[in-house]
């Protein structure tokens, strides 16, 4: 097996493979070393070679990564990401491939139970971002327990960009910083109303009602935030101010709203409703009103689409964490904002800020692994490990950003309510 390997590689490995049958590949003096464990997880190189078959043999435990810190991959994935090439694959060397691994090994095994079916598959009538299959995705990312998250996240339960304040700033003070920026772009005020969509565990609702005297709603489709984040605004003592709803934002009835913040949602409504979803914020704000759109975005306007190269290649992110999500670059939000009546007022990049978080999130599941893994189980812990520090590497490297958009409703006389310099943030 180890020739084999060395025949697809022929520009060299830079890793140490180690197989089940004995054999050896690669570098052997690589830092970092691959053992397959066992036919099943051959298979699931052979059958998909590169990323996707790494990571289903990874997480199906046929692939032993040495060293590796299963929560924290961290140094492994930076020492090997973008340096492995592409398998060089000649229809002369197939009949020597299929002698040295068997035809057994051509067949592919059962997927991992955490990975979501091809995009191709997920598709209803034609349309992938259906209200049925939005629900379903975000489920499949957000309703995987809130004990878990509350390992991950740090008592914030802030599941987006943190904005360090300092180099130093801890956890916590940075999402702290992240609300309280949000809620000074936005000019709360007491007795403003204010509406929060995609609001998570309902960080973004306490704070505003905390700290700037708001009357907040928050909506979000994953029932267990709604569920938690009711009981945390139970438990503060805020229910006369501050409510979660589990429901789509495009079913809020209310209007008139003084500020909207959308956190973290625009990743999952799909490109090509992006004028919908504008529209539909903008008819929700009263005139003079503000919307910050917080969200993921591509480093460029020429590749808007589905997430498939955001910190690990492939099909990883799609699969196993957010399906159907998709980025633009900021150019394409700051476009379909103004297409869709907004006047925008300020335009800022958190990048670095999303790795620093990512980091953050990364080294909190590997302190609490073993308690992580006990309740969603070691596959999902290590899905959750790759993807962590597989992000952080793709914000340090620019290969994904992070964009704050903020813009106000103009009145009847084209007047934003907006002074004449911003005092945000000094």
């Amino acid at each position: 097996m180890g020739e084999v390997i060395d025949s697809l590689f022929p520009t060299g490995l830079l890793l140490k493979v180690e197989a089940y049958d004995g054999s050896v590949g690669g570098d052997p003096a690589a830092p970092v070393t691959l053992r397959i464990l066992n036919e099943r997880g051959l298979r699931y190189l052979v059958t998909a070679p590169g990323e996707l078959g790494l990571v289903r043999a990874y997480v199906m435990g046929d692939l032993e990564v040495d060293p590796i810190d299963p929560g924290d991959p961290y140094e492994v994935l930076t020492r090997t990401m973008d340096k492995i090439p592409t398998p060089t694959l000649h229809a002369a060397e197939v009949p020597d491939i299929l002698r040295g691994l068997g035809r057994s090994a051509f067949r592919r095994p059962p997927l991992p139970p955490q990975e979501a079916p091809s995009r191709l598959r997920r598709l209803t009538n034609g349309v992938v971002h259906g209200r049925a299959r939005d629900a379903e995705a975000i489920s499949h990312h957000y309703d995987v327990s809130n004990r878990f998250y509350e390992l991950v996240l740090g008592p914030s339960m802030a599941y987006t960009c943190a904005i360090y304040p300092s180099a130093d700033a801890t956890l916590e003070q940075a999402q702290e910083h992240k609300h309280d920026l949000v809620c000074q772009k936005l000019g709360l005020k007491p007795g403003m109303r204010l509406l929060d969509v995609g609001c998570g565990w309902g960080g973004m609702v306490m704070h505003a009602v905390r700290h700037y005297g708001v009357e907040a709603l928050g909506v979000t489709l994953s029932k267990q935030q709604a569920l938690w984040a009711q009981k945390a605004i139970s438990d503060a003592g805020l229910s006369h101010l501050a409510e979660v709803r589990f429901m789509d934002y495009r079913d809020v009835n209310e209007t008139g709203f003084d500020a909207i913040s959308s956190i973290g949602l625009t990743e999952h409504i799909g490109v090509g409703n992006y004028p919908a979803y504008f529209r539909t914020l903008h008819d929700k704000l009263t005139p003079g009103g503000r919307l910050l759109n917080h969200c993921i975005t591509r480093p460029d306007n020429r590749h808007n689409g589905a997430l498939r190269a955001e910190g690990l290649r492939g099909s990883f992110i799609d699969r196993y964490i957010f399906p159907d999500g998709e980025l633009a670059g900021s150019g394409t939000i700051v476009s379909v904002m103004e297409d869709t009546g907004f006047e925008v007022q300020h335009h800022e990049s958190f990048r670095q800020h999303y790795a620093k978080t990512c980091r953050a999130w990364a080294r909190n599941l590997s302190a609490n692994w073993e308690a992580a893994v006990a309740e969603v189980g070691e596959a999902k812990a290590k899905i959750w490990g790759l993807y962590l520090s597989g992000s952080s590497h793709g914000f340090e490297t620019n290969v994904v950003q992070l964009h704050q958009v903020l813009g106000s409703k103009l009145d009847a006389d084209q007047d934003a309510h907006y002074p004449l310099r911003h005092t945000f943030g000094v």
